[in-house]
C-alpha cells in the first residue's frame, strides 16, 4: 500500500490478525525462512484475504515470525480469514501457529526506513491476547466475540475463558475460537488455574467452594418463582381476566410503532454452510441501511433474531409481538458462483404483501455483492414505503 493510501487509515477502527509461528526461536535459520515463507503463501492464497486486498481494505505488516493482517469492513473478516489459515495449515504438519483478534483503533507510524507500520492500542491488545495462547488456539477479546453472538452460527464456536493477565498486571477477557478440527479446544497454559489447589485453605478455593454450593440453592429459588408465577396465572384465568392472544406471552405483545420495520433474518436455502455467512451479511447490511432512514425506526436485530429462532408463529404475530408496522423477509440461494436473493415487504397488521422482488449476481467478490444487493432492497422499500397508500 503506498504512503498516500495508508494516510486514509489514521485512526480508524480496524478489526485485527494477529499470527506467529510457536516456536519459532527454536527452529534452524533455514527452518525459519522456511516456515515463514510457506506461512506468507498459505496466507496469501485464502479467500478472505484475496478479497480484502482486491478491494484495497486490507493492511499487512510483518512481524518478523508472523504478520499482522487488519481488515475495514466487518469484524467476521478476521474470524473467517482465521478459520481458512487453520484449514490451509492442517496440510502443513510442522507449521503450528496461534492467533489473535481483536478490533480496535490504530493509526500510521512511519518506521525507520519510511515505510509505513501500525500502531496504535488496537493491535497492542491484538497482540496481547495473541501471547495468551499455545499452539493452534484462535484467541479474540470479548469485544469481538459480542459483535459475533449476534449471529447464530458463530454462537456455536465461541468459547469463554475468562481473564488472562497480560503484560503490565492489564488482565483481558479472552474467547477461544474451535470449531471441528479447527482451532485447539483446550484451555491455554496461562490460563490454567494450577495456583488455585496448591492450598485448599486460599480464599480462591473458599470462593469458588462458596459459589457451588450457591447453586442448588439458587434452583430452588427459581423453581419457587416458577411454581408462584404459575399459581398467579391460574388464578387470574379462574377470575375471567384477558390473557395474551394465542401463541404469543402477554409480555411480548408490543403496540405497533408507525412506520416502523423488522428484517426477519434471511433464509439460507444452500445445502452449503459458508452460504450462511453470506446470508447473515446481507441481513447485516439491510438493517444497517435502513437505520440511516431518519423516518423510519428499525427493530433491533437482537430482538428479531430471538424471536424468530422461537418460532413466534405467522408474520402477523411476529409483528405484534415486535410493535413493527412492517415486515420484510427473504432468502438467498448460492449456486456455483450465482447468488440469487429474494425479498419481500410484508404489512404487519394485515399480512399483505406490499412489494416483493428478484435479484441474480455473480458472486466473484462476497461483500461487494452483499453491499449491493442491501442496496438494492434498501432502495426499493424505502421507494415502496414513500408511496401513498
Amino acid at each position: 500500500m503506498s504512503a498516500e493510501g495508508a494516510r486514509d487509515l489514521e485512526l480508524q477502527i480496524a478489526h485485527l490478525l494477529l499470527i506467529d509461528i510457536v516456536g519459532y526461536s527454536k527452529l534452524l535459520v533455514n527452518e525459519q525462512i522456511d516456515e515463514v515463507q510457506e506461512l506468507n503463501h498459505v496466507v496469501r492464497t485464502t479467500p478472505s484475504f484475496r478479497a480484502a486486498e482486491t478491494s484495497g481494505k486490507l493492511v499487512r505488516v510483518p512481524t518478523g515470525d508472523g504478520m499482522a493482517l487488519l481488515f475495514f469492513r466487518s469484524p467476521e473478516e478476521p474470524v473467517v480469514c482465521a478459520l481458512e489459515i487453520a484449514a490451509a495449515l492442517k496440510d502443513h504438519a510442522p507449521i503450528h501457529v496461534r492467533m489473535g483478534i481483536h478490533s480496535g483503533p490504530v493509526n500510521q507510524v512511519a518506521d525507520v526506513n519510511d515505510r509505513i507500520n501500525i500502531a496504535g492500542s488496537g493491535i497492542n491488545v491484538a497482540q496481547r491476547v495473541m501471547d495468551c495462547g499455545d499452539a493452534d488456539h484462535i484467541l479474540m477479546t470479548d469485544h469481538v466475540a459480542s459483535d459475533l453472538e449476534g449471529y447464530r452460527h458463530w454462537q456455536p464456536y465461541l468459547h469463554d475463558l475468562g481473564e488472562c493477565e497480560v503484560k503490565h498486571g492489564l488482565r483481558l477477557k479472552v474467547v477461544n475460537l474451535w470449531r471441528d478440527d479447527l482451532g485447539n479446544p483446550h484451555v491455554p497454559e496461562k490460563l490454567r488455574p494450577k495456583h488455585l489447589w496448591q492450598n485448599s485453605n486460599s480464599d480462591e478455593v473458599r470462593s469458588l467452594n462458596a459459589r457451588r454450593s450457591m447453586k442448588p440453592l439458587l434452583s430452588v429459588t427459581l423453581v419457587g418463582l416458577t411454581v408462584t408465577a404459575a399459581m398467579i396465572f391460574v388464578h387470574s384465568m379462574r377470575r375471567g381476566l384477558p390473557g395474551p392472544a394465542p401463541g404469543i406471552a402477554a409480555s411480548a405483545v408490543a403496540a405497533p410503532v408507525q412506520n416502523s420495520i423488522a428484517v426477519l433474518p434471511f433464509e439460507n436455502l444452500s445445502d452449503a454452510k459458508d452460504n450462511a455467512y453470506f446470508a447473515e451479511g446481507v441481513h447485516h447490511q439491510i438493517v444497517a441501511d435502513l437505520t440511516k432512514i431518519p423516518e423510519l425506526k428499525v427493530i433491533s436485530r437482537t430482538s428479531v433474531t430471538n424471536l424468530k429462532e422461537n418460532g413466534q408463529g405467522n408474520l402477523r404475530d411476529i409483528a405484534r409481538s415486535l410493535g413493527a408496522s412492517y415486515i420484510l423477509e427473504g432468502s438467498i440461494q448460492r449456486i456455483g458462483s450465482r447468488v440469487c436473493v429474494t425479498a419481500q415487504l410484508v404489512d404487519g397488521g394485515t399480512d399483505t404483501h406490499l412489494w416483493a422482488d428478484r435479484y441474480e449476481r455473480d458472486l466473484k467478490d462476497v461483500f461487494a455483492t452483499e453491499t449491493e444487493l442491501a442496496d438494492l432492497v434498501v432502495a426499493q422499500v424505502k421507494s415502496t414505503l414513500s408511496r401513498p397508500r
